[in-house]
């Protein structure tokens, strides 16, 4: 017959157990939810779902300073912020049809000179919420290294 004690001591490593299932099971889908592919054409990188599902749910619920990578197409290349530091900008549409503004700083980084409309292209930088769809800056690297190193990629280069 089992004893009580040897009872409460089976449950207890049952509950260790179960939780690091569950945390082993959580980890394995974010990192695979998230994750990016490249695509062997164009050799930019396409979320499956995880960068587009982080865009929506920052832009529904009003969220900045998020952390995020991407991709989409080019809807339409805008004339050059020369006010402050300068940007390159040109908007982007999503797999899920959202559109942002990427502002690229081109005093910290490189010109993407051969941009068009219609081109793909990834990114990675930090999502600042707009009632357009938002705005992606922090393209480049930190001088000052007090944050995130971002980019941009096109036509299988990388400007950062």
């Amino acid at each position: 017959m089992v004893r009580f004690t040897d009872f409460v001591v089976r449950c207890r490593n049952m509950k260790k157990l179960i939780l690091i299932t569950f945390v082993l099971a959580a980890t394995y889908f974010v990192a695979t939810e998230s994750r990016l592919v490249t695509t062997q054409r164009t050799g930019v990188v396409d979320t499956i779902s995880g960068g587009d599902q982080i865009l929506t749910s920052a832009f529904a619920n009003h969220r900045s300073n998020v952390q995020v990578q991407g991709g989409g197409t080019v809807t339409r290349v805008l004339d050059d912020d020369n006010d402050g530091g300068r940007h390159q900008r040109f908007i982007i549409q999503l797999g899920s049809g959202q559109t942002l503004l990427i502002a690229h700083n081109i005093d910290l980084s490189s010109r993407i000179d051969s941009l068009k409309e219609g081109d793909r292209v990834a990114f990675n930088g930090e999502y600042e919420w707009n009632p357009q769809g938002g705005i992606i800056h922090w393209t480049h690297h930190d001088p000052a290294g007090r944050h995130l190193s971002g980019w941009v990629k096109h036509n299988g280069r990388t400007y950062q």
